[in-house]
């Protein structure tokens, strides 16, 4: 930001830009979070690029002439010493730090001291560790006001003093900045140190190697085969825009880049053909001609036994992961969010066809859609097992899928952790959001529902700055959900929108299945009974891209509890006996508890009492709290028409206090109000009138923030939410506390926290 500061309106100019929330997200990180320089890049992108269409601009300085016009003017009373080393700094710390800063200056016997000048400037300062510019545009601004003549010296004399063991990559990058034309020799050199930067996990670094010996090789056949090795570095090193931009110019998909870009930010069948073709391709090589059309044309009838589950036959590659099992494992991913089980059974087909070591997650859904609950149980504890020592993050997150699916909860919360930090030491962030949402879910169930909202914002963050667009409508959902828990109904509703709309444009039936069951439940948990089961009903119906099997199957406790409480148990009868069958076989003790808990609200009477007891003792046994508490809110309303006042008491009050711990205002109000029915006197409120209990969990958090002085933009910014609604949030903030003024809110909240 420049000496004067940015004009006051450009933070509201960006605000004013039509731009998708992941475009958003990925302006501010390209521009360093400032915000004029954002306003400047939004200003020039095109109608495709705002929506995330298209890539963003290669190079982001270029596109905001206007900032480092007014940074210029700082440097040019400085001495030519002086801007010599602020240049050396620039060039050593960006956009590789090399530390080799203080090797530079020795070896051209400059004195250090000459930066004093810019220190009393503001402009940088010196400490022990190297330069210290006041910001990353200032940074920008000492190398963009240098001449491409003194530039290019700077590189050079950074690679003469790059010498150090695993210093080769950084010393090729400077001499290809200091090159001035083709030089087949250094497009060679770039390609090896490349190899070096990739195989030590700086993949950004191999990315731009390559980069710049496509630029630079006179080869031109030579040229898209760079830049396509350069798309799979840079989408692995989380930019998913140069990935795009730079596979767009490539001959070849490497690594199935294709269909995993597809995957990640496009249409998820387009995806899923995509990678399925890349593994046939890359299994087939040196098979008979013809065999991947054959494949894939028979798949669907090539299904045997042993792909579905069985110990894998002869031939079958089960030593390290190669391409194929990775594509084929990518595949699998396409189909499970589609929600089209068919495309499941036609990856198992291409997988025991060329002898491909398939995710246990596949062969589960396989066998589970067709009605093998015990084989799928089997596969899903394989794969959930599969978490030993070395296990990367895609193994990682098939083990926390696959426990997921069986109710493990615990075991899919610490495999997910592990996937994440599997990704962050593998120096690959892409696979970060994925860990962190699967993690959420996790957290969520197990009662941990603000550090599986925080988790689930964080991941929405990072799949959007990494250009994963279709992982951030996945988040999307599952705030959706935490929301419909919570009570915030304007956020639930603001949410589920947003992920359907995203969802049905992109082929991707879990998001929007889970949509839907996030205000399917709201309307459950504020009484409007009816609507909730046409919701629910609703999934049953939907066909791949618009529902999802494993969805609907989660959501059926939801649904027999709205169906009896709207009188219509005939469907909801056929749907338990499928759910109990499941738990049956699974064993988990929170399905089973579910089940109980059908069987208690499809039964009458003392039955129905005994059901409910089993149901609690089952929940002791797992790990869904907000589930366990909502089976004591429903025994309780039960014991309460069968005159057992004291029993009914206790369960209603155990229950109240586990939704005011959730922060879930609608299901406590069920709760008061049954105690009410009994006669009990109860508080209405988590907290006492006037004092900050009386929000819901989202509300809080904007008024905190308000508080400590953020704007509605700032808020909105922070909560990947409109200001209008950070604006309605506000609104009911001052409506539930009784005040008028953001002093007041201060003061209020100051006092509830004392």
């Amino acid at each position: 930001m420049n000496a004067s500061g940015p004009p006051d309106d450009a933070p509201h100019a960006y605000a004013r830009t039509p731009l998708s929330e992941g475009v958003r997200v990925r302006v501010l990180c390209a521009v360093h979070g400032d915000p004029l320089a954002a306003a400047e890049l939004a200003a020039v992108l095109g109608e495709r690029q705002r929506t995330g269409l298209e890539p963003l601009p290669a190079d982001p300085v270029a596109a905001v002439p206007g900032l480092l016009r007014s940074l210029r003017p700082a440097f040019r009373p400085l001495a030519p010493d002086t801007r010599r080393l602020l240049l050396i700094a620039a060039a050593d710390q960006h956009p590789f730090a090399a530390h080799a800063y203080g090797r530079a200056v020795a070896a051209l016997r400059l004195d250090a001291r000459s930066l004093d000048d810019a220190e009393a400037a503001g402009l940088a300062r010196t400490t022990s560790a190297g330069v210290v510019f006041r910001d990353p545009w200032t940074r920008v601004a000492a190398y963009e006001t240098a001449s491409a003549a003194d530039r290019r010296a700077a590189h050079r004399l950074l690679a003469r003093v790059l010498r150090g063991e695993g210093e080769a990559p950084r010393r090729s990058w400077h001499r290809a900045a200091a090159a001035l034309g083709p030089s087949r020799r250094l497009a060679a050199e770039l390609r090896v140190t490349a190899h070096e930067a990739r195989a030590a996990g700086e993949h950004a670094l191999a990315c731009a190697l390559l980069e710049r010996a496509a630029a630079l090789t006179p080869d031109p056949r030579e040229r898209p085969r760079l830049l396509a090795r350069a798309a799979a570095d840079a989408w692995r090193s989380g930019d998913g825009d140069r990935a795009r931009r730079l596979a767009a110019h490539a001959d070849r998909d490497v690594e199935g880049l294709g269909g995993l870009l597809a995957l990640r930010a496009g249409n998820a069948t387009e995806a899923f053909d995509a990678l399925l073709t890349g593994a046939v391709r890359s299994a087939g090589r040196g098979a008979e001609p013809g065999a991947e059309h054959a494949v894939r044309h028979d798949a669907e009838h090539a299904v045997r036994r042993d792909v579905a589950g069985r110990p894998a036959a002869a031939g079958v590659r089960t030593a390290g992961p190669d391409t194929a099992t990775h594509l084929v494992a990518r595949a699998t991913e396409a189909a499970l969010y589609t929600g089209d089980l068919r495309r499941c059974r036609e990856a198992a087909a291409v997988a025991a066809r060329f002898g491909i070591a398939q995710p246990g997650t596949l062969g589960g859904l396989v066998a589970a859609s067709e009605g093998r609950y015990e084989d799928a149980r089997d596969l899903l504890r394989t794969a959930a097992d599969r978490r030993g020592p070395g296990a990367g993050p895609t193994v990682l997150i098939h083990s926390c899928i696959a426990a997921l699916l069986l109710g493990d909860h615990t075991r899919a919360a610490a495999a997910a952790v592990r996937a994440a930090a599997a990704a962050r030491a593998a120096n690959e962030p892409a696979a970060v959001p994925q860990a962190m949402e699967f993690g959420a879910y996790a957290e969520f169930w197990t009662g941990r529902p603000r550090s599986a909202g925080a988790a689930a914002l964080e991941a929405l963050r990072q799949a959007y700055a990494t250009g994963q667009d279709n992982g951030a409508c996945h988040l999307q959902a599952a705030l959706a959900v935490f929301a419909a828990v919570t009570g915030d109904q304007e956020l639930c509703r603001a949410r589920a929108a947003l992920a359907r709309t995203q969802a049905l444009e992109r082929g991707l039936g879990l998001p929007a299945a889970l949509a839907l069951w996030a205000l399917a439940f709201l309307d459950l948990s504020t009484g409007r009974y009816a609507a909730s089961a046409s919701r629910l009903r609703a999934l049953a119906g939907f066909g791949p891209g618009h529902g999802h099997r494993v969805i609907r199957h989660c959501a059926i406790p939801h649904y027999v509890e709205a169906a009896v409480r709207t009188g219509d148990t005939r469907v909801a009868r056929s749907a338990h006996a499928d759910y109990e069958r499941w738990a049956s076989v699974v064993r988990s003790a929170d399905d089973l508890a579910l089940s109980a808990r059908c069987r208690a609200l499809l039964a009458t009477g003392h039955e129905a009492a005994d059901h409910y007891r089993t149901a609690l003792d089952l929940h002791a046994g797992g790990t869904r709290d907000f589930e366990r508490a909502r089976t004591e809110l429903l025994f309780g309303g039960a014991l309460r028409r069968l005159r057992r006042r004291t029993e009914a008491r206790d369960r209603l009050h155990s229950a109240l206090e586990a939704f005011e711990h959730f922060g879930s205002p609608h299901c406590a109000a069920e709760a008061r109000a049954e105690l009410r029915a009994l006669g009990e006197p109860v508080r209405s409120s988590a907290g006492a009138p006037g004092t900050a209990g009386t929000l819901t969990s989202q509300q809080l958090t904007v008024a905190r923030m308000a508080a400590e002085g953020a704007t509605n933009r700032e808020i909105a910014s922070r909560l990947l939410l409109s200001p209008r609604t950070i604006d309605h949030h506000l609104r009911g903030v001052f409506n539930r506390l009784g005040i008028r003024s953001r002093i007041e809110l201060v003061r209020l909240l100051a006092a509830a926290e004392d």
